[in-house]
């Protein structure tokens, strides 16, 4: 006769104990199985490994009625008003595309480290996505479960997530001569387009931030250009339109993206000359119409490929500006807020990029001190 809690006599003779060990990724109930020669001796066994098994804690008798899914769709909607419109749009991809269909069937106390493990390993495996992408997932996925744990105080398992290491990749970074040679190409029979581009490549604008500059933004007299908006393509969450995406012009990335950067003394008399009348209008168009991201993507290469350079991306621009302005001495704090950075670690790791003569030239100072 059964006796206790999940604890039965088998016909053997011997004791068993049930108890829930995990849950399947489909949500189903995984058991362990303690057995004793008496019944007390059994519930000793299963009474130790639900101790360690909840880190501790007693484990709950019920498991609860809301699968994973639910807490993540709350995680997202308790955000939205903190997110930029973009960072919703993204975090709502993940939820939809990766977590939801892979954990969101999930029992939350049944969550476990190999849980997480094997997620990780079909993202790689099954959805082919990069390592970055696959630790952004990851990122989203530990601030929904922290969220999830606040609703099960003292019985939520403690999870290990395990972020994957980013290759670093060498960013295309323009030569000096490929520099004079793309300035000469965009300055020969100039438009707002070619000046835009090269305004982004002597200031360091991202590709948002010059699509969305309009020129009631750059100064003449003070020579400098305020940058407080930046436009992308969206996906279009509203009205059910599913698939459909639209542009969106708000504020920059982050709060240090909205900076005042001084212009040199050249590209200030470049901009009087391309400066038109309607100080409302865009600065790659030269009127109240933007071009968008992609349709300027177009645009550098089709210039690009007229100049002889392969593989220039418009980010390219920015990460050249930056190594420029280290091989003449920059000051560092000073490049990093004209970037737009939050702090100078970004800017020394991603942005700055030594070229051979720089390190020879640097290397040849020792000399001076008879090294």
């Amino acid at each position: 006769m059964a006796k206790g809690e999940n604890i039965f006599k088998r016909k053997d003779g011997r004791w068993e104990a049930r108890y829930i060990k995990g849950y399947e990724l489909s949500g189903k109930i995984k058991y362990g199985f303690c057995y004793g020669k008496s019944y007390k001796e059994a519930k000793e066994k299963v009474t130790k490994c639900k101790a360690a098994l909840m880190n501790g804690k007693p484990a709950p008798q019920t498991a609860t009625k809301h699968r994973f899914g639910f807490y993540c769709d709350e995680w997202l909607q308790s955000g939205k008003n903190r997110y930029k419109e973009s960072t919703y749009i993204k975090y709502s991809g993940f939820l939809e595309n990766y977590i939801k269909p892979k954990l969101g069937g999930c029992y939350p106390l049944g969550f476990s480290t190999r849980i997480i493990e094997e997620f990780t390993s079909e993202l790689f495996e099954e959805e082919d996505l990069s390592a970055k992408t696959v630790k952004d997932i990851l990122v989203v996925l530990r601030s929904i479960l922290n969220y999830t744990a606040k609703q099960f105080t003292g019985i939520f398992p403690v999870l290990e997530i395990n972020y994957p290491r980013e290759t670093k990749k060498e960013m295309r970074v323009l030569s000096k001569e490929e520099q004079q040679t793309f300035v000469s190409f965009l300055l020969r029979d100039m438009d707002a387009c070619k000046f835009g581009i090269l305004f982004s490549l002597l200031t360091g604008l991202r590709i948002g931030e010059i699509c969305a500059l309009r020129w009631d933004h750059i100064s003449i007299t003070e020579q400098t250009v305020k940058i407080d908006s930046t436009l992308q393509r969206l996906h279009d969450t509203e009205n059910g339109s599913e698939g459909k995406t639209r542009i969106v012009i708000g504020t920059p990335k982050s709060d240090n993206s909205t900076r005042i950067i001084p212009l040199t003394d050249s590209l200030t008399e470049l901009c009087k000359k391309m400066k038109p009348n309607d100080l409302s209008a865009y600065v790659l168009t030269g009127t109240e119409s933007y071009m968008e991201p992609r349709a300027l993507q177009y645009r550098l290469k089709k210039y690009t490929n007229q100049c002889g350079l392969n593989g220039v991306h418009f980010h390219t621009l920015r990460h050249t500006f930056a190594t420029r302005c280290v091989e003449v001495g920059f000051e560092i704090k000073s490049l990093s807020e004209i970037l737009g950075h939050a702090n100078t670690t970004i800017t020394l790791e991603k942005y700055v990029h030594s070229s051979l003569e720089l390190k020879r030239d640097n290397m040849n100072k020792l000399s001076a001190v008879g090294l």
